[in-house]
């Protein structure tokens, strides 16, 4: 009998999981990820871990299934918590959820699992894997997109391995968000009508201005609008003699300083803020609501334009530097000056959009072909081949 250890979050889809790995014949052992105990930074006034690890305690008596709490505390705050204050003081914009599928989920974790014995780890994300056979009598693995549009998480799984793949079941990818709830329910699963987690990685709410202030201290500026008919936004004339000159003017960010527009208020420290941001800024008396559309961590500026179609909140190329591009398919991946046809999208639940991958010498340009809001450093792009997600990068 094949061993699967899940990681039961206390939540309706990793509970389902268990529920449906059990069935189908599995030997499973549950996990409850202890991933915070840090007094010098508050999470949260709550203390949602403490309800999540009773509920799925409460899970796995009902399943009849082994259960215990891992520590991983130390591992979270080196491989995320740290990373996540680096990259916010630095202006950019980090995605915790990514990276703790990437560091702990599916390498700490799965390290862990395969201690105890097990074959593959399991978890409750919303996509599916298959495997395809080659040739020379190797294997595939494809992570596909979850059945439920609504719910399809493969984006959060875009930097893992084929290594970690090969280790891997999703055992609620192929139905809906209504269906698991409904196997939840018949099966007087105590985690049936509990709502999504909202927040950080298996740890729950927390706001996330006021976390970043008890390590960034605050920091008072200005903000400046800048009216939408600034020099920065005209198209190039020139012609281009590449397609990599064309790709890296495409690419570049406009650049701001205090004369492009007018002082319309103060901000407590330009690091708190990301690029499309509009709660937050306490600016009124403008036609439009103001959106970030710039910030100088240096200079501590946040640079802000009148509404969503603002043409500072607008790109169509981005770029990723190789040492931070990854595939899935490492047989699909392209050499220089290959190209490709993909779908991407820039965050979690956007839909797909139509876009061409270049490679150059030093990484990834990802050209769309419609111009995208806000796109930010320190984000994930992710393209996919039909429901197939290929490959990933952190956008420079």
């Amino acid at each position: 009998m094949k061993k699967v250890v899940i990681g039961l979050s206390g939540g309706v889809d990793s509970s389902v999981a268990a529920y449906l790995l059990k069935k189908q014949g599995y030997d499973v052992i549950g996990l409850f990820m202890k991933n915070w105990h840090d007094d010098s930074v508050t999470i949260s006034e709550e203390c949602p871990w403490l309800e999540d690890s009773n509920d799925a305690l409460i899970v796995a008596e009902k399943l009849g299934i082994p259960f215990q709490t891992i520590d991983l505390s130390t591992e979270y705050k080196e491989r995320i918590v740290d990373y996540m204050f680096r990259e916010y003081e630095k202006g950019r914009t980090p995605n915790p959820d990514v990276l703790c599928n990437r560091e702990i989920k599916f390498d700490v974790f799965l390290k862990i699992a395969l201690k105890l014995g097990a074959d593959y780890v399991a978890t409750g994300h919303y996509c599916r894997k298959d495997i395809q056979k080659n040739e020379n009598g190797t294997e595939t693995y494809r992570l596909l997109a979850g059945l439920d549009n609504n719910k399809d998480q493969s984006y959060f799984l875009c930097q893992l391995s084929q290594e970690q793949l090969s280790k891997t079941l999703f055992p609620v990818g192929e139905l809906t968000k209504p269906e698991v709830r409904k196997i939840a329910s018949d099966n007087n699963l105590i985690t049936a009508d509990k709502k999504d987690s909202q927040g950080l990685c298996f740890i729950g709410k927390v706001r996330l201005p006021d976390f970043l202030q008890q390590k960034l201290k605050p920091k008072k500026g200005v903000i400046v609008e800048v009216p939408a008919d600034v020099p920065q936004y005209l198209a190039s004339k020139s012609k281009f003699e590449t397609k990599e000159e064309e790709l890296a003017f495409m690419s570049e960010k406009p650049v701001y300083n205090l004369d492009d527009g007018r002082v319309v208020g103060e901000h407590q420290g330009a690091h708190y803020f990301t690029k499309g941001q509009r709660k937050g800024l306490d600016v009124g008396g403008t036609k439009e609501p103001l959106f970030v559309i710039e910030t100088d961590v240096e200079e501590n500026i946040i640079y802000t334009g009148q509404g969503k179609s603002h043409p500072g909140l607008y790109r169509r190329t981005l770029f990723v530097n190789d040492d931070e591009l990854h595939w899935i398919r490492q047989d699909l991946a392209l050499e220089v000056d290959g190209t490709m046809q993909v779908t991407a999208r820039i965050r979690y639940r956007q839909p797909l959009q139509k876009a061409t991958l270049y490679k150059i010498e030093k990484g990834l340009y990802v050209d769309f072909e419609e111009k995208q809001s806000a796109i930010t450093e320190g984000q994930f792009v992710a393209w996919y081949m039909d429901d197939e997600l290929v490959g990933s990068g952190v956008i420079s």
